[in-house]
């Protein structure tokens, strides 16, 4: 399992969204608003990762759920940091394709095979004059109740999910950092990076079979 795998799999145990990092927001966000909206799409993926459908469509579930919710755009670009200038046109149509399967296929995959997931709401308060943190408590059956703080800002128009903080962690800064380490492996060469995401895709594809 490789190092972005692992902290994956830290950031989705309990059920919830991984690293999501921040970009430039439209407008300041209120701080009920951000609680609402998280409130919300806890009680969605609780919704779909506790019902008794098939695996495949709580994943499906999830999924549809976490595009509307997720900042896509923003995670990617924000994650690919000062070489998304360096990338090619080409190079940055694929990476953006790659990247939202990667996150979407990962934390679905691992939502829609958790059940008995509960979901508590905590305080808001205002984090910078254009997000909001949103605290978050998480239960599973036999496992201690676990804190996420959620980062939420208008984006498009519509409150998104920017960044999650586990165990004190950014996961976003976290996920940058270990791109451009395969970036920079590998000369500065964007296309390295989005060859190991298609070998990542290809591998996850393989599990599901």
């Amino acid at each position: 399992m490789t190092t972005i795998e692992r902290r994956l799999v830290l950031a989705t145990a309990l059920g919830l969204p991984l690293a999501l990092p921040f970009r430039q927001a439209a407008a300041a966000i209120d701080a009920a608003r951000a609680s609402t909206f998280i409130q919300s799409t806890g009680n969605e993926l609780v919704g779909a990762i506790n019902s008794n459908a098939p695996v495949a469509r709580r994943r499906e579930s999830v999924a549809g759920i976490l595009r509307r919710a997720v900042d896509i755009e923003g995670v990617g670009r924000f994650i690919l940091g000062r070489f998304w200038r360096t990338a090619t046109p080409a190079e940055q149509q694929e990476y953006t394709k790659l990247f939202e399967e990667t996150l979407i296929h990962n934390l679905a995959s691992r939502f829609g095979e958790y059940q008995g997931v509960k979901f508590t709401l905590g305080r808001s308060q205002a984090n910078t004059e254009e997000d909001v943190m949103v605290s978050t408590s998480v239960e599973r059956p036999n496992t201690a109740a676990f804190t996420l703080d959620w980062r939420v800002a208008e984006v498009g128009g519509g409150p998104r999910i920017i960044d999650m903080i586990a165990e004190g962690t950014s996961l976003r800064l976290t996920q940058r950092s270990e791109y451009a380490s395969v970036i920079q492996r590998n000369g500065g060469q964007v296309s390295a990076l989005l060859a190991a995401m298609r070998q990542q895709i290809a591998q996850m594809r393989a599990n599901e079979r």
